[in-house]
């Protein structure tokens, strides 16, 4: 039999042929090839939708095949639906460089990619988070790139590190002590993105307050009133930082929060529900996964409370359930339009092996108490809204 990959569509071979017939979509199945107008599988991992105008624009890091695709060769993938369930491939929005001191050079690496629209200016702005190429993890820094459509062509702008020079809302006196940072910086090098009792003996917020706070996964929130949030994995993954936006969405505030210390959460997804907010996230165990975390709070700022897994059931295609999210990862909770109360759940599953490979696990979100709870379906349609809150597509 012809493998998944041979019937691939690749940007980097530069190939546009249709690799299979394509069929009009009106389900979701979790875990299995997600078909594009074109019968090629979709290539948007880690990533974000965003509504404009009628139409959802879905934007992800665009894999390629093997190990090389871990890291960005091509960049940033879109495609636009205005139904969820059929996407139209709108090409690559966000192109790495071809210039080897460019920010942004391929080879880097360009993750979790966020678009978001700021009514002010009328420019789409995009975050992610980025990697210098040949450096690892180590750069740790937000990328922000910006276009006058949806789909782009999105300009990079700038990278940098978070809120140089401030400190957070919620420091402490000792936070700010001159000794234990000088000494923490002699170490900065030192110290893994994964739990370690190290960090809890060093000074790791004041080690970078003059850089900046390191960025790694992350996410952005639009609020109600328009202001939006960087939400991302910081001090070596130990803690996570919110971070007011300016007005243009295109630089921090400086007005920031430190959440759930030394508690190493990664891979943000927020939403907001009836004046409370929600966080999914996953602990730190590299590509591997690991049991998805819940929280809660009344402000963006906290204080947030967890409460747990919300995951339930089995994923039948590698039997692994809520104690490893299905074999996946959060990436984004998405509102769905027309309904009353409608968000789906966004997850991968990544492939590091062979990164083009990754799946995406969509399902919907039940809210219940104090959170929420996100069974596995097989299959599932928007239908599943419709009746819960008698909305319309």
């Amino acid at each position: 039999m012809q493998s998944e990959h041979q019937n691939r569509m690749s940007y980097d071979r530069g190939s546009n042929a249709r690799s299979a017939e394509v069929s009009s979509l009106s389900s979701f199945e979790p875990g299995a090839i997600w078909r594009d107008d074109n019968g090629v599988h979709i290539n948007a991992h880690g990533g974000g939708v965003l509504f404009h105008e009628g139409v959802y624009y879905w934007f992800g890091e665009h894999k390629i095949e093997g190990v090389d695709g871990n890291r960005a060769q091509v960049g940033v993938h879109v495609y636009s639906s205005t139904d969820l369930y059929n996407w139209t491939d709108r090409g690559i929005s966000l192109a790495v460089s071809g210039d080897p001191d460019s920010e942004i050079a391929k080879g880097c690496i360009i993750e979790r990619p966020k678009v978001v629209y700021n009514s002010k200016t009328a420019k789409f702005v995009m975050w992610f988070h980025l990697e210098f190429k040949g450096k690892g993890y180590g750069s740790a820094r937000a990328g922000i790139a910006m276009a006058d459509k949806p789909v782009g062509p999105y300009m990079f702008l700038r990278s940098i590190r978070a809120n140089a020079g401030h400190w957070p809302l919620n420091v402490t006196a000792d936070q700010m002590e001159p000794g234990l940072i000088a000494r923490t910086k002699e170490e900065k090098d030192q110290f893994v993105g994964g739990p370690s009792s190290k960090h809890s003996q060093y000074n790791i917020l004041g080690a970078h307050f003059e850089e900046g706070q390191m960025v790694r996964d992350m996410t952005i929130f639009v609020d109600d009133d328009g202001k939006a949030y960087h939400i991302y994995a910081s001090e070596h993954n130990s803690t996570l930082q919110i971070s007011l936006l300016t007005d243009d969405y295109l630089d921090c505030t400086g007005k920031y929060v430190r959440v759930f210390p030394l508690c190493w959460m990664e891979a943000p997804a927020v939403c907001k529900r009836s004046g409370r907010y929600y966080l999914i996230a996953s602990g730190c165990t590299g590509w591997a996964p690991n049991a998805a975390r819940l929280a809660v709070a009344e402000s963006i700022f906290g204080p947030w409370m967890e409460i747990g897994n919300p995951c339930i059931g089995i994923n039948p295609g590698n039997n692994l359930g809520p104690e490893k999210t299905f074999g996946a990862q959060s990436t984004f909770i998405l509102k769905v339009q027309g309904f009353d109360d409608a968000f789906i759940a966004l997850f991968d599953i990544w492939s590091p092996h062979d990164a083009i490979d990754g799946r995406y696990v969509w399902l919907p979100v039940e809210f219940c108490g104090e959170g929420m709870r996100i069974k596995w379906m097989d299959k599932w349609g928007l239908s599943v809204f419709s009746a819960k809150a008698g909305g319309n597509a």
